[in-house]
């Protein structure tokens, strides 16, 4: 009977875990290929053996606005190491360009990300995508997610993190 009733709950929870996406720690990145508005093109795959630290972010987000700043001075920091830092956004060029000229990146934003954002978002099973802004994915050599957050002051916590991965070398 007990035998009966685990198979019948393990039923019920794979069957509610189909067609969820969650990304977690330790999960293998999904594979994307984009070009960055400074003209270079970025794919994971060609990427492994770096680290690589994914902000999604929008033209429209109060919270990525704040973010910026820090994030191009942690970029800075690890420049001309095998770190590379991307902001993929869905925001096309032409939204971009004005945003930019105020509050300048010095790292790669990849605009036109809406597949790059669904590989990552969750996805419930109804379909519903959930992603909050801005979202950071640290990737490492391998191709496998060693962190995954959102929301305010992160890199203090990306900071360690990419710090720990480098150290392991």
């Amino acid at each position: 009977m007990r035998s009966l009733i685990f198979l019948i709950i393990f039923s019920i929870s794979t069957g509610l875990a189909a067609g969820q996406q969650q990304l977690r720690p330790g999960a293998q990145a999904p594979d994307f290929a984009a070009e960055a508005t400074d003209g270079n093109f970025y794919s994971l795959s060609q990427l492994q053996g770096k680290i690589v630290v994914l902000t999604f972010w929008n033209t429209r987000c109060e919270i990525c606005h704040n973010e910026i700043p820090k994030l191009n001075r942690l970029a800075d920091h690890y420049r001309g190491r095998d770190v590379v830092f991307l902001a993929p956004t869905m925001d096309g060029p032409q939204k971009i360009a004005p945003y930019v000229r105020k509050n300048p990146f010095t790292f790669s934003i990849v605009p036109n990300s809406f597949g790059v954002m669904l590989k990552y978002a969750d996805v419930d099973k109804s379909g519903n995508i959930n992603m909050g802004f801005p979202a950071y994915f640290v990737i490492d050599r391998q191709g496998s997610i060693v962190m995954r957050t959102d929301g305010w002051d992160k890199t203090e916590n990306l900071n360690a993190q990419i710090s720990k991965l480098l150290a392991s070398d």
